[in-house]
């Protein structure tokens, strides 16, 4: 006879959820973030408080950014571990919206335990409710459905039996990773249920590596052997594959250069000899010269988006490999498909290329480069000094630091800029999310205690979401903001006078406002609890971050910056076209010039998908 324990049905979840192993014999679901209402509070509360340290639950301040550092926390493990994050009905769940699709766009696992409307129907309509007056099924939720990789809603509490390890099969799944939203009726939560006791047996999930396809791996090979010139991208699937000895080892032996995604970036060190630096949009002179002049292309891991192709105008001329374990994303832009985990195709084919090497790579390219952004970003402010000035203080004063960052002008000087020790980056770009990095730099922090974790974010992103600092400071998670402040929004004011708009809305300065506003950002964070400074040049800077090793609550050092120069700040060469539509009509020369010039570049786009 079968054995059975009674439990509510959240008692039940969290149970599980405690008993879900990695290979290292860590639990997958490292613990829940938790903002409690009536939604949640009485059911899943009571289940976490009972369920003690074997699943903690951490309170945050806003629902959002609680799942900004479960995100970056996932990230940090390189998607091996993951957290939870519960809101209430109503706004708390739709709170999370943003965070499921910035964790839907960069592949990022994430559960989501949003409360929702009683399944009963009894108090209908309960408090926050969101009624559909043509569907009675429909709960504010469903705004989950397009976000996340894997929507359910928890009505009956044997529902859990089926979605639970469904949730968990996304989530450790190479191809399908990244959120997934339970949305849990509270009164479902609070119901009892006799579970079947092997439940709740240890399970350890383990993440598959697909070998590549016989035929697709010799077509692939082949086209490497036409090749004259190739050029490998690296992107973050790399990471996520534990594939950077094999790509090392690759472009190694092969003489392949190698440049760089967003979220490929510091897969290699930046002193690796094969590494040419940034791709694209916000990339290097010697990389994007080696993508112009490559007749292959070899994408690893990578969703080609646009700031990568120069919005398709960088490489139209190469033949295009996309190893991908995504069959969706290996053959985009026309390209030929290699569908496997990138460590494993990368090793299957260096056994078929056997001696093959390439005489492509220049190395004079590299270091010419190098030496560029040395000078370029070391020389002394004349006045505020530029986002590259800044960049350069920083990484002589923590070297083997992890830069992170999310939104603004920054993230574009940071891949072309920061010369990162090997996993010494963390972007989240994908979705671009201002209000990511305080939030962010908590769980990269919580992800990888060991390393000195360094958080750019301008005065702008500040503004939105800096709320977790305070959980920070209560948790003693120390990291180190660099606060950058330009007075506004100082990346969009760029692009607006790049299109041809004239200077509205983006800086305080040209905002319709009664009152300049003048915020005193050191006392705002120090109000928080972090210990806050202004730095008064770039000496003082490097003098703040070295003291701020010695604390343990995040450090806050403001300095303020130019708002005019944009991501490479005067670095001659750099970039290539971003497809901004511009006005084809209007009044001023400025915005007539900015049309003839985006006419002009928007010829050489590549056209086939």
């Amino acid at each position: 006879m079968q054995q059975t324990v009674r439990l509510t049905a959240a008692q039940a979840m969290v149970r599980w959820l405690s008993v879900q192993m990695t290979e290292d014999g860590e639990r997958f679901i490292d613990g829940v973030w938790a903002i409690f209402g009536h939604g949640n509070v009485a059911g899943l509360g009571e289940a976490l408080h009972g369920i003690g340290d074997d699943l903690p639950t951490w309170r945050g301040q806003n629902e959002q950014t609680m799942a900004h550092a479960a995100i970056a926390f996932a990230k940090g493990h390189a998607r091996r571990r993951a957290q939870a994050v519960t809101a209430s009905i109503g706004p708390g769940a739709t709170n999370m919206v943003t965070a499921a699709a910035l964790a839907h766009v960069n592949r990022l696992p994430l559960l989501l335990i949003p409360g929702d409307v009683y399944a009963s129907r009894r108090p209908d309509p309960v408090l926050q409710q969101v009624e559909d007056f043509g569907d009675g099924t429909i709960s504010a939720n469903d705004c989950f459905r397009p976000v996340v990789r894997y929507f359910d809603r928890i009505t009956r509490p044997e529902h859990l039996l089926t979605a639970l390890p469904r949730a968990l099969q996304v989530m450790t799944d190479p191809v399908d990773c990244g959120p997934v939203c339970l949305a849990f009726c509270q009164d479902v939560q609070a119901e009892g249920h006799d579970w079947p006791e092997a439940f709740f047996a240890p399970r350890v999930w383990r993440i598959r590596r697909p070998a590549p396809d016989g035929a697709e791996l010799a077509d692939a090979a082949a086209m490497i052997r036409a090749a004259k010139a190739p050029v490998m991208i690296c992107g973050g699937g790399v990471i996520y594959s534990g594939a950077e000895y094999a790509l090392d080892a690759f472009a190694t032996r092969f003489n392949i250069p190698v440049v760089e995604t967003q979220a490929g970036k510091s897969a290699l060190a930046q002193d690796h000899p094969m590494n040419f630096g940034a791709a694209g949009v916000d990339g290097s002179v010697a990389a994007n010269a080696a993508l112009r002049a490559a007749d292959l292309v070899v994408a690893v891991g990578t969703r080609l988006q646009d700031f990568t192709t120069g919005s398709r105008t960088l490489f139209p001329q190469a033949r295009l490999l996309g190893i991908n374990v995504a069959a969706h994303d290996a053959a985009k832009q026309g390209g030929v498909g290699l569908v496997a985990d990138a460590r494993v195709a990368l090793q299957a084919l260096s056994s078929e290329l056997g001696d093959l090497r390439f005489e492509a790579a220049d190395p004079q390219a590299r270091a010419g480069w190098l030496a560029a952004v040395d000078a370029h970003c070391g020389r002394p402010a004349d006045g505020l000094p530029t986002d590259a000035q800044v960049i350069g203080a920083v990484q002589a004063a923590a070297p083997d630091g992890i830069a992170m960052c999310a939104a603004g002008t920054m993230p574009g000087a940071l891949k072309l800029l920061w010369q990162a020790s090997r996993h010494g980056y963390h972007m989240e770009y994908g979705y671009s999310c201002m209000g990511y990095e305080i939030a962010g730099a908590m769980g990269l922090k919580l992800a990888r205690p060991a390393r000195e974790v360094l958080c750019f974010v301008g005065d702008g992103s500040y503004m939105m979401a800096n709320s977790e600092l305070a959980t920070a400071v209560m948790r003693r998670v120390p990291f180190t903001v660099i606060l950058t402040d330009n007075c506004g929004y100082g990346c969009i004011n760029r692009l607006q006078a790049h299109t041809g708009g004239a200077a509205f809305n983006n800086l305080y300065a040209d905002c319709r406002v009664e009152a300049q506003p003048q915020i005193d950002y050191v006392a705002h964070a120090a109000s928080m609890g972090a210990h806050a400074v202004r730095a008064r040049d770039l000496a003082d800077l490097q003098d703040q971050i070295a003291a701020a090793r010695g604390r343990e609550i995040p450090t806050v050092i403001v300095i303020e910056t130019t708002a005019r120069p944009g991501p490479g700040d005067g670095l001659e060469g750099a970039g290539q076209f971003w497809d901004v539509a511009v006005p084809a009509v209007g009044g001023t020369e400025t915005l007539k010039q900015a049309h003839a010039r985006y006419l002009e570049q928007i010829a050489h786009q590549a056209t086939i998908n």
